[in-house]
């Protein structure tokens, strides 16, 4: 049985230009802080944690397809990078910052305001977009920092309400941490309360279960 969903993500207030202009402006800047970051005060580093663990191939998302034929590098899987992220205070700075920034920075939007699409999986460079376009966007900027992609994978999850939802796992030396639109706080994924279904494949491109045999058929379009 798969399960469908159509519910909205949380909403989130419209942008001013100002913010937009933030935004064009987040990689370069967060790039640009970094040398400063390590002579600022710094939050601790997350408590060490369980990953998760995969089970076997998973049907990918039709709307992520579609995604990667637009977008083939962000898809792409390197197997030369490193499959996790060792964090340092400045890294783990950094992953807060950038989540922190696109949550204030997007306006949470369906895809059917935003595309006239039932569902489409989009960088949200333009300042609107769903859950998984701010992911995505997220994973763009980290890469641009430095991070390797490979060791950031999209995830569709089960959320507290009962439907579909996009993360963005980081595997670190500290276990999986979670990046979500929902919240500014980067939780380990025991600690988001919710189910996890599947995530992409490291290995290649694809994706991968997570435990659970029903599979949502697009993740919740805002």
């Amino acid at each position: 049985m798969r399960i469908a969903f159509s519910k909205l993500c949380v909403v989130r207030p419209a942008l001013t230009t100002r913010l937009l202009a933030g935004l064009a402006l987040a990689g370069a800047l967060l790039i640009a802080a970094a040398p400063r970051a390590e002579a600022q005060p710094t939050a601790a580093l997350p408590a060490m944690s369980l990953s998760a663990v995969t089970t076997g191939p998973a049907r990918p998302i039709a709307a992520w397809a579609e995604f990667c034929e637009r977008y083939p590098g962000e898809c792409a899987v390197d197997r030369t990078e490193p499959a996790s992220i060792t964090l340092t205070p400045a890294l783990w700075q950094t992953i807060n910052a950038v989540n922190r920034r696109i949550n204030r920075s997007v306006e949470a939007v369906t895809d059917g305001d935003h595309w006239q699409a039932a569902d489409r999986w989009d960088l949200a460079e333009d300042g609107r977009g769903d859950c998984e376009d701010f992911q995505l966007l997220k994973r763009r900027l980290l890469v641009e920092a430095g991070l390797p992609r490979r060791a950031m994978r999209m995830t569709v999850v089960i959320d507290e309400k009962g439907e579909g939802h996009a993360v963005l796992t980081l595997i670190t030396n500290r276990g999986d941490l979670v990046l979500d639109n929902k919240t500014n706080a980067v939780l380990p994924w025991r600690q988001t309360g919710y189910t996890f279904v599947k995530r992409e494949s490291q290995e290649a491109v694809g994706w991968m279960a997570l435990g659970r045999d029903a599979s949502p058929l697009t993740a919740a379009n805002r």
